[in-house]
């Protein structure tokens, strides 16, 4: 039996009689929390370079796409290989220069052909619509990344002289979308050394 069978397995056996009561009380919807606390443990392990503590972490969010899908299994609305199909089937698609004729030869050509085939596929999305959940710095990067009121470098100049902290914030924002860095993992990174010196 395959890893994530094993896996499908042990949720099956804690979602079924006789399971776990916690598990059993559990609906997508309940998981939410769970799928974004895990997200982000994974995300600190990766920034603090630990690969004991990343193998932990990502097991931990291989467990709630594992947890969903056994969920949707009993609902009959999909299993797991269905969920492994579509990323596989997208993977392929959006990348024709790895297993079709296309060519991209740097990251900046594969990035134009991922967008330009979303864009085929009808993926193409009004760029204030991005998840609830994400965290409100992210949100602010992705919204100037798509090029909506890009902050840069004399707009913070002119906030910080007026002393109007919010908008410094969107343009210091801005000068990291310029450079295509992520200030949310900056932060993280940040927020992780502070707490070592502590």
């Amino acid at each position: 039996m395959g890893g994530m069978e094993r896996l499908l397995e042990v949720m099956r056996r804690l979602r079924g009689p006789g399971g776990c009561p916690w598990d059993r009380a559990q609906t997508h919807e309940s998981l939410v929390p769970y799928l974004l606390e895990e997200a982000s443990e994974a995300a600190d392990a990766i920034l603090q370079g630990n690969p004991q503590e990343m193998a932990e972490e990502l097991g931990d969010v291989l467990l709630q796409v594992a947890f969903h899908s056994v969920i949707a299994e009993e609902e009959g609305a999909f299993t797991y290989g269905e969920v492994e199909r579509r990323i596989v089937e997208k993977l392929v698609r959006r990348h024709p220069h790895v297993f079709g004729e296309a060519e991209a030869k740097t990251p900046e050509e594969v990035k134009a052909r991922w967008d330009e085939l979303k864009a085929q596929e009808g993926k193409v999305e009004d760029p204030c619509r991005l998840p609830k959940t994400l965290p409100t710095l992210l949100r602010a990067y992705e919204l100037q990344k798509r090029g909506l009121d890009q902050g840069d470098e004399e707009g913070l100049k002119r906030a910080l002289e007026r002393g109007d902290l919010e908008e410094a914030l969107w343009n210091l924002v801005g000068l990291f979308a310029k450079r295509g860095l992520d200030p949310e993992s900056a932060l993280r990174r940040r927020s992780l050394r502070a707490c070592r010196r502590g």
